[in-house]
C-alpha cells in the first residue's frame, strides 16, 4: 500500500464520519465509498521481476501504442486506466542519468498526441551497455507526476521509482538492441510482464 491512499482514506473517512453525524448516514456513503477507492487505487503487490537480458514493463495497463523511432528505437506505450494499479518501476538495472520535468496539457492518455503534449517526467537508466528512457505522462484526471528517485541513483529492473496519479500513461523508449515482444492491446503488468530483449550479436 502507498501511504498516500492512507492519508486519502483517514481524511474522506473522517469527512464522511462528521457528514453522517451531522446529515444521516446515507449522506456519508459517498465519501465512505471513495475512501474505500483510495485503498484500492493505491494499492502496491509485489511483483516476480524476471532475470536475464530483458527489459520490463514500467507500468500496469494496456500497450496502446508500438510505434518505431528514429535510429531503429521503438516506443511502446502502456495506458493505465483507473483500475490499475499507479505505482511505476524501472525497466532495468542501471544508473538514473537523467530525470527531466515538463509541464503540459492533461489530455486523455491514451490519445497519441499526449506522448508529447501531456506534463510529464522523463527518467532515463543506463545499464548492462545500454540506456532506456521512460516518460511518467499525466492524464485527464491524474494532475500529480511523483517521482522518487534522483539523477545517480542506483536502481534495479522492476525497482519501484515513483508512481501517477488518477489515470495516466507511461511510454518507453527502447534503442535498436532491443526486441520488442509486447504487441498493441496486450496487458502488461509493472516489474513482471517483459516488454523486450536483448538482441544476441
Amino acid at each position: 500500500m502507498v501511504i498516500d491512499g492512507i492519508y486519502y482514506a483517514l481524511g474522506l473517512a473522517a469527512g464522511g464520519t462528521a457528514v453522517a453525524y451531522a446529515a444521516g448516514p446515507v449522506y456519508s456513503i459517498p465519501m465512505f465509498a471513495a475512501a474505500g477507492f483510495c485503498l484500492y487505487f493505491f494499492r502496491d503487490p509485489e511483483r516476480e521481476i524476471p532475470t536475464g537480458d530483458v527489459a520490463v514493463s514500467p507500468a500496469d495497463g494496456k500497450v496502446v501504442a508500438v510505434k518505431a523511432e528514429a535510429g531503429g528505437s521503438t516506443r511502446v506505450s502502456v495506458f493505465m486506466n483507473v483500475f490499475d494499479v499507479h505505482v511505476n518501476r524501472s525497466p532495468i538495472a542501471g544508473r538514473i542519468t537523467e530525470i527531466k520535468y515538463k509541464k503540459g496539457q492533461f489530455l486523455v492518455a491514451d490519445r497519441e498526441e499526449a506522448s508529447e503534449q501531456n506534463e510529464q517526467n522523463l527518467i532515463v537508466v543506463a545499464g548492462g551497455g545500454s540506456e532506456v528512457a521512460f516518460k511518467q505522462i499525466a492524464g485527464l484526471i491524474a494532475r500529480r507526476i511523483v517521482c522518487y528517485k534522483r539523477p545517480g541513483d542506483e536502481v534495479r529492473a522492476g525497482e519501484r521509482v515513483g508512481l501517477i496519479k488518477f489515470g495516466s500513461r507511461v511510454d518507453i523508449h527502447l534503442g535498436p538492441e532491443w526486441q520488442v515482444e509486447v504487441r498493441h492491446g496486450m496487458r502488461v503488468r509493472a516489474g513482471s510482464s517483459v516488454l523486450a530483449r536483448k538482441r544476441t550479436v
